[in-house]
């Protein structure tokens, strides 16, 4: 008979790896103070301060396009802050807002991340300026990258399997990664859908770089993965620890939701757009 102590235990470690599957990064640099307008920080109250808990990305004058999986149980008071570098530092350029409506893909599956895409609708349309503006995202009928192709994405996510994480932006390029070796059981195997880019960075032997592998890692889903500067995917989940080789960052492709996203934003089909993504 499993004791109560047992019980816990387990408890606690499903916890910890449900925890540990979000994503942020290792390696790369910090970005130039706003040279990435699009970026979003989804923070949560914390006593009477703001915490950083997951990355968006601005797609339209009052969207932000996301990951279901950084707000499972709806939004419950959290905040969109834009224009930001520093999270701790009271730049001029943030601008902090409610959200107004939170529209998760409604096939999200918790089992694997499948379908893990979110449009929130902010309270107001926000001022652009050189630190806000929307980024441009491929839509059905666009081109994806390639396996090997170079892509980078950006966020104030883990810089380490031990939690550290950063105050500024950082950024990093990485390198997709084939989807059928990602579809290999010492990988990901059936978890890895046709919905889904895997990629990272691997540094060749002999290497000099103190991170060997350059990946997402805890505290960033829901950020940008960019290709030609046209955002291709969301950052959704990898392993259990980030930077290993065998478990690239997982990324959703969002050329695969067009009409989903226009239902959601009340846009008009593009007529030359193939709908079947």
């Amino acid at each position: 008979m499993v004791s109560e102590k047992e019980v816990l235990v387990a408890a606690a470690v499903f916890v910890v790896a449900l925890i540990s599957q979000s994503e942020g990064i290792v390696g790369g640099n910090e970005a130039a103070p706003h040279s990435r307008p699009y970026m979003a920080s989804i923070q949560v109250p914390e006593g009477d301060a703001l915490k950083h808990e997951c990355g968006g990305f601005v797609v339209a004058d009052q969207w932000v396009m996301t990951a279901v999986h950084c707000l499972p149980n709806g939004s419950n008071g959290r905040k969109v802050v834009l224009g930001v570098h520093s999270l701790s530092e009271p730049e001029e350029t943030k601008q902090t807002f409610d959200i107004l409506e939170l529209h998760t893909h409604p096939e999200f599956s918790a089992s694997n991340y499948d379908n893990d895409i979110a449009l929130i609708k902010l309270d107001r349309p926000f001022i652009t300026s050189e630190a806000v503006k929307a980024v441009e995202f491929l839509r059905a009928g666009g081109t994806n990258p390639d396996t090997n192709a170079e892509v980078e994405t950006a966020g104030w996510g883990s810089l380490d399997n031990l939690g550290t994480r950063p105050d500024k932006l950082k950024e990093v390029v990485i390198e997709v990664v084939s989807s059928a070796r990602c579809r290999r059981s010492d990988y990901f195997g059936k978890k890895f859908t046709s919905n889904m880019i895997c990629a990272h960075k691997v540094c060749p032997d002999p290497c000099t770089q103190p991170d060997k592998t350059q990946d997402s890692c805890d505290g960033d889903s829901g950020g940008p993965l960019l290709y030609n500067g046209t955002v291709v995917g969301i950052t959704s989940n990898g392993g259990k620890k980030c930077g290993q080789i065998k478990k690239p960052g997982i990324y959703t492709i969002i050329s695969h939701y067009t009409e989903w996203i226009d239902s959601i934003m009340g846009l008009q089909p593009d007529p030359t757009s193939d709908s079947s993504g």
